[in-house]
């Protein structure tokens, strides 16, 4: 099977079984799903979706955030990983977004990742999800399943593996097929014992019968 005929198979197959596939995280907006997913670096969308609700309350805008310090934040936001760096994040994220940037949050890679805690992956993530731009965020799921599939070839980091990603699927899917990708990686390609009896694609995967 091509290159090619490898990333039909995945369109066709997800466009088909997981059409209307969407983020896990609950968030309403643009700065929303920016704090979000900061917080859920190496921590679980449902953790974070547990601390959100109240962190909201307190914090409904950038600007009410810019006004809290670091230990204000994290008081909501003690229960997920890393909260000390991540409360300095949000607080130092949240001023810049009010003197930077309006008190909007930026639609550009370039933008976003001048804000705190803010790498090209969580960028990513806002750019697809929240401005509806191909974007293709790899996180160690996306990374994982792509390379076990053969989707990638001499691609040994997420910014390498994010570029052939986009190169090779269909411009109206980059932003779907992360999600497709995620959600594989987070219940079936899982990092250990992967579900291969339960997979729908050992068909296109090169580390089939090898895990």
């Amino acid at each position: 099977m091509t290159l090619k005929e490898k990333y039909k198979f995945i369109v066709d197959y997800f466009e088909e079984k997981q059409p209307n596939v969407a983020s896990e995280l609950n968030y309403e907006n643009a700065y929303q799903l920016l704090v979000s997913t900061i917080l859920a670096a190496q921590c679980t969308d449902k953790r974070v979706n547990m601390v959100t609700p109240a962190l909201f309350a307190a914090y409904p805008t950038p600007a009410a955030m810019a006004k809290a310090e670091a230990s204000d934040i994290l008081s909501y936001i003690s229960s997920v990983s890393y909260p000390n760096s991540k409360a300095d994040h949000l607080a130092k994220m949240s001023r810049t977004l009010v003197e930077r940037f309006g008190g909007e949050v930026p639609s550009t890679m370039e933008e976003l990742t001048q804000l705190a805690g803010v790498g090209r992956k969580t960028a990513n993530v806002v750019l697809a999800f929240a401005f509806n731009q191909a974007a293709m965020p790899v996180d160690t799921h996306v990374f994982r399943v792509a390379t076990r599939l053969g989707l990638v070839k001499n691609a040994p980091t997420p910014e390498a593996v994010e570029k052939q990603l986009v190169a090779h699927f269909p411009k109206e899917f980059i932003s779907k097929a992360h999600h497709w990708l995620l959600l594989h990686g987070r219940y079936i390609c899982v990092a250990r014992k992967p579900k291969c009896s339960e997979c729908p694609l050992t068909q296109i995967c090169k580390e089939y019968g090898k895990l």
